[in-house]
């Protein structure tokens, strides 16, 4: 339930970027917003034109992004833009290529739900090396398109489902997983080669497992060396882990049981091992990993050379990471760096392999656990630490070797705000902020570090997207996404409502940030209902200065104080922030929620009796262990796909957070829903996705028996053949209004 599981809300992805249908007079009912549910669910987006997965080309000379189409939000294209100029065109229509997309296979469904892919068409795509060529896998298959001609060449054409295609760093070869093995395509001949055969049942090559994928970020199970002589790759053996058999229910009523290896915390995980493959023979060596089988191989990174491949490996409990240097001639490896805290590691995708052998990493391992750049020499040595303070760097975006300056996206003067910032690469000055505005800002920078894409947004501004100079200069807009006329939400600009800012103190004295939505046509002498939202976890951010989902519009404008507040445990403090929930999950967050429940209460404007709560994923579980710790406390609760026994969740997650059941017997114990349940007084409507495959449905249906046993009332909605989250336009709909209507039926009805 990484920020990957907190940022799936597909309740929440839904709400901030789905597409609304083309506008028509609004006719509302006085006191009606006009802003509608179904509004906010149709296509084209609310949102504008928010380009995704942009990048450069390799030789610089345009600039690409997945746009949706006008007509259907859900389908996605491949689009262009010329760096000296012209309007963005569109490169790859997904619907000529495959006009009829066949079904996903259950690999391909599983990968896109850990990445939060709710789209169709093509979502994702890879450059070749002299920016020729494009790789589009779409259809089950992959097609490469010649981008000065636009003839797309598909590579095959097989029954079976191709996986997690990418071109060759030198453009030579596509590679792909069939089948649980992995294989090559030759570009110039070709040819198809075999790297492994032995794949199939419960062994898989090239595959991340499904912990990898869903709590380490990790969804790749090989690495192409940057010569093309070698790939290192991934053998996974499922057989040690517990078979959970899901009833899976689908939308047509047919039911299947489904037999998923699913690792809870305390039993045993997948046997991981690395092998590094020759590419011209399909010889292979394995790489030791560690003295024990129990690890998690976490990611692999090489030189620039090729001569090393650097393979990160963390332990069972994840608070010592080892970073190995591996030989790939021998498959030798010894540590070149290892890490070890007393709290818990968290990854980084930021390891930056230089010319010279050295290299560019983040690290916690710092005063207060805020993260920060040190450049390392070949051996592991500390060279420079490159940033300090108690700030947070987000990640690290690119090197000028010449200019002697690394670029990275952080939160130096707020946790609030992400700006890009350059700072020398020997450390002898602190950051330059590079971006303005007060808001969220990403970057994407071309491979000569002289200008990158930057995308911004702050509470009035959705998405805008133009390419910059490094000295953060605009030189020309992508998508300027201006709320003008003909905008899509332009004609809902007048009600849209601004949030306000502040802070509150927690027990310990620590500084919480929180969001406050006034209703529409505020009035301070009245006195409204409120909607308290969180989510509480760790690796998620709720309460930022970016432009914010529109289920807080939906509900200021129907008359609802919206208020979220971000506890101890969540992102951007630092680890020692994050870290105050260990071993005790559903305590502390709670403890700062009821700080957040008394200050909303202690409003002029609020209705003391009239406050609810709701939350998805790991914010259910938070509603339902907030109310059940402070019963009658709120008036309502909302709980989406909550975890309600942590021994139900998978390993990864539940012990880097809770430790191993049998070391945290008695945390596990007060972090269970039912340990609180006779509390039950707070009325709940409980929903969740009967094919879920993440937060298993087990977690809500043990609650329903629980609940019935003990002859609580309570309401509930399960929605046949969804997932984690609930998708699609009829049914996000449906679940939106029918959340709506609980609410109104508890909190405002005789108002």
């Amino acid at each position: 339930m990484s920020v990957r599981l907190a940022s799936f809300l597909a309740v929440t992805a839904a709400l901030t970027a789905c597409q609304p249908a083309p506008e028509a007079p609004m006719e509302t009912v006085a006191g009606e917003p006009a802003l509608t549910i179904e509004r906010i669910y149709a296509s084209p987006s609310l949102s504008g034109a928010t380009p995704r997965s942009l990048t450069f080309s390799p030789d610089g000379s345009r600039v690409t992004f997945l746009r949706a189409k006008e007509d259907n939000a859900r389908v996605l294209d491949l689009w262009a833009m010329d760096i000296d100029g012209g309007e963005p065109y569109l490169l790859v229509d997904s619907q000529v290529l495959a006009p009829d997309e066949r079904e996903l296979t259950e690999a391909e469904r599983q990968l896109r739900e850990r990445a939060r892919i709710s789209s169709t068409g093509i979502v994702r795509y890879d450059w070749d090396s002299e920016g020729e060529a494009i790789l589009v896998p779409l259809d089950g298959d992959i097609f490469h398109v010649d981008v000065a001609t636009g003839d797309a060449r598909r590579l095959m054409e097989t029954p079976e489902y191709e996986t997690d295609a990418r071109i060759s760093p030198r453009g030579n070869f596509v590679s792909f997983v069939r089948e649980q093995n992995l294989y090559v395509i030759d570009l110039e001949s070709g040819e198809e080669t075999a790297i492994t055969t032995e794949g199939g049942g419960l062994v898989s090559f090239g595959m991340a497992e499904f912990v990898a994928q869903e709590e380490l970020g990790r969804r790749t199970g090989y690495w192409w060396s940057p010569d093309e002589q070698y790939i290192a790759l991934a053998r996974v053996d499922e057989s040690p882990v517990d078979n959970i058999q899901r009833m899976e229910i689908a939308a047509d009523g047919s039911a299947q049981v489904v037999d998923q290896r699913y690792p809870r915390a305390g039993t045993d995980n997948a046997l991981v091992e690395l092998f590094i493959a020759e590419r011209a023979t399909g010889a292979r060596r394995q790489v030791e990993l560690a003295q024990t089988d129990d690890i998690y191989l976490a990611r692999v990174n090489w030189a620039l050379g090729s001569a090393t491949a650097y393979v990160q490996v963390l332990n069972r409990m994840q608070n010592e990471l080892t970073i190995l240097a591996a030989d790939p001639a021998s498959g030798e490896a010894s540590p070149w760096l290892i890490e070890s805290t007393d709290v818990w590691i968290n990854l980084t995708n930021d390891f930056r392999a230089l010319g010279d052998g050295s290299v560019l990493w983040t690290s916690e391992d710092t005063p207060g656990g805020f993260r920060h750049i040190q450049h390392r020499a070949s051996d592991g040595s500390l060279i420079t630490q490159v940033t300090s303070g108690e700030w947070v760097v987000d990640h690290i975006d690119a090197v000028d070797r010449e200019a002697g300056r690394v670029y990275f996206t952080g939160w130096i003067e707020t946790p609030l705000e992400r700006h890009v910032y350059s700072v020398p690469l020997d450390g002898s000055a602190a950051p330059t902020r590079i971006t303005s505005g007060q808001g969220r800002w990403s970057a994407t920078f071309g491979r000569d570090a002289t200008s990158f894409i930057g995308t911004y947004s702050d509470p009035e501004t959705p998405t805008q997207t133009a390419l910059y100079s490094v000295d953060g200069s605009r030189i020309r807009w992508i998508e300027e996404n201006a709320l003008v006329e003909g905008h899509p939400y332009f004609p809902y600009l007048d009600d849209h409502i601004t949030p306000q800012y502040g802070t509150l103190t927690a027990a310990d004295g620590t500084e919480l940030h929180y969001e406050l939505f006034l209703p529409a046509d505020f009035d301070p002498d009245r006195q409204y209902p409120a909607i308290q939202y969180l989510y509480g976890g760790p690796h998620s951010q709720q309460v930022h200065r970016g432009w914010q989902s529109l289920r807080a519009q939906m509900f200021a404008q129907r008359g609802y104080v919206y208020f979220t507040l971000d506890n101890r445990g969540s992102w951007n403090r630092g680890r020692e922030f994050e870290a105050h929930l260990q071993r005790r999950m559903g305590s502390v967050e709670v403890e700062d929620q009821l700080v957040g429940l008394d200050y909303l209460k202690s409003l002029d404007f609020v209705d003391a009796d009239r406050v609810g709560i709701w939350g998805w994923s790991y914010g259910g579980y938070m509603t339902l262990m907030s109310t059940l710790q402070a019963p009658g406390a709120w008036a309502a609760g909302v709980a989406g796909a909550p975890v309600t026994d942590w021994t139900l969740y998978d390993t990864a997650y539940t012990e880097r957070y809770m430790d191993h059941p049998d070391a945290n017997f008695e945390g596990y114990q007060a972090a269970s829903v039912f340990a609180h349940l006779d509390n039950y007084e707070t009325p709940l409507l409980l929903i969740h996705g009967m094919a879920d495959d993440n937060v298993i449905f087990a977690n809500s249906v043990r609650l329903y028996s629980e609940l019935q046993a003990q002859r609580s009332q309570f309401e509930m909605m399960t929605y046949p053949g969804q997932r984690h989250g609930v998708r699609g336009e009829d049914r996000s709909v449906h679940l939106w209004t029918m959340v709506m209507d609980y609410f109104d039926r508890k909190l405002k009805d005789g108002e």
